[in-house]
């Protein structure tokens, strides 16, 4: 009997190794670098993630969901959120903490919306209180900003958000990558909030400071200009401002974001229409501000992190980008107004969103249906 005993616990603790190691596994980059990737949680269509303290973050799913979850895995749905309309890329967008959220509680939400039952569609971001504790629940909400005008179709909506760093000249101020929605020419209209950068105070309002003062009262809100599907923002530890977009075919952009800067979208671009009629590049009309990087083929990148935390010490300053089409995690090196792509990890997957943690991890979302959750540290 106790031999048997002995046999099943040994059988036991086999099969809850073999369960613990295919929760991990090791991926090598282009460069040679090894990371431990590790499973935390899984989900439907996940789309955005943000950190709130050191063991929990929010995590949205385009479907209409927002989940606290601990970095141990445990999840839990807040109640309380907005209504969103979901289809083509549509739906739940991103989710940031107020600068002081540990004060306030605050939390943004980006999504898509509709007022004539579906005909059109625009992002929106809202504001509200995150209740936490077994039941989570969202308090409050605040109409921050609503992307003008509504349109038909269901693509680039982008509605990526960031808040400036504290102790930056961006401090407190939130700014939002607004999409072409796929119409390509509002992206240099002054009277659509479209293929732009949106900068607000964090209660909606605009500051008075904003670059285009004398183009109407919506182009008051507006930082830049001359964008097509913005899908990642972060600001880096000098306080400047990144962003990546999707060129057309091919002609993905890292770019460096400067006040009141027009970066040429449709007007110009590294890639060509689908059609395969060619646009004029970025060096033929220096008035434009080109890319930092760009990447042809496609990568299709979602998700933007620039990295400083201790971990890694050789990344620091590094961005860190998800690609859909490249299935890859991709390292950019970041030298002044420069970049170049340093680095790829592939598994295979489809990788929406990257986020700093706490201690200095990489946190990835996978795409689509059982997307997961993962935490990459150094191997």
């Amino acid at each position: 009997m106790k031999r048997l005993t002995l046999a099943l616990f040994q059988n036991l603790s086999a099969l809850i190794a073999l369960a613990t190691t295919a929760m991990a596994f090791t991926t090598e980059g282009s460069a040679g670098s090894k990371l431990t990737v590790t499973k935390i949680a899984q989900f439907d269509r996940p789309w955005a993630m943000n950190f709130i303290s050191n063991s929990e973050l929010l995590v949205t799913t385009r479907p209409g969901k927002l989940f606290l979850v601990t970095t141990d895995g445990t999840r839990r749905a807040v109640s309380g959120v907005p209504r969103v309309v979901v289809g083509g890329q549509g739906g739940m967008g991103d989710v940031v903490p107020h600068p002081d959220f540990a004060k306030n509680g605050l939390i943004y939400l980006s999504f898509v919306e509709s007022r004539d039952g579906g005909a059109t569609r625009g992002a929106a971001v809202v504001r509200g209180t995150l209740v936490r504790g077994n039941r989570p629940a969202l308090t409050n909400l605040q109409r921050i900003w609503s992307q003008h005008p509504h349109r038909p179709g269901s693509g680039h909506f982008s509605h990526k958000i960031a808040f400036g760093p504290k102790g930056s000249a961006q401090a407190g101020k939130l700014f939002i990558t607004s999409g072409d929605r796929q119409e390509q020419t509002p992206a240099q209209r002054w009277d659509m909030a479209l293929g732009k950068i949106i900068r607000l105070n964090d209660d909606g309002s605009v500051p008075g400071n904003n670059p285009f003062q004398n183009k109407g009262d919506l182009a008051k809100s507006f930082w830049t200009l001359g964008h097509r599907n913005l899908l990642g923002i972060a600001f880096d530890a000098k306080g400047r401002l990144w962003t990546h977009e999707m060129g057309p075919r091919h002609g993905d952009e890292l770019n460096l974001i400067k006040k009141g800067r027009n970066y040429g979208w449709p007007v110009v671009s590294m890639g060509d229409n689908y059609s395969g009629k060619a646009i004029p590049d970025h060096d033929t009309r220096p008035e434009f501000a080109a890319p930092a990087a760009f990447w042809v083929p496609s990568i299709a990148p979602s998700g933007l992190a620039i990295y400083d935390g201790d971990m890694f010490p050789d990344w620091r300053g590094d961005a860190l980008i998800g690609g859909l089409v490249s299935r890859a995690l991709i390292r950019v090196k970041i030298n002044g107004d420069t970049a170049r792509e340093a680095e790829r990890f592939s598994w295979d997957r489809r990788l929406r969103d990257v986020e700093q943690g706490p201690d200095g991890a990489l946190w990835v979302l996978e795409d689509r249906k059982g997307g997961r959750l993962l935490r990459l540290t150094a191997r």
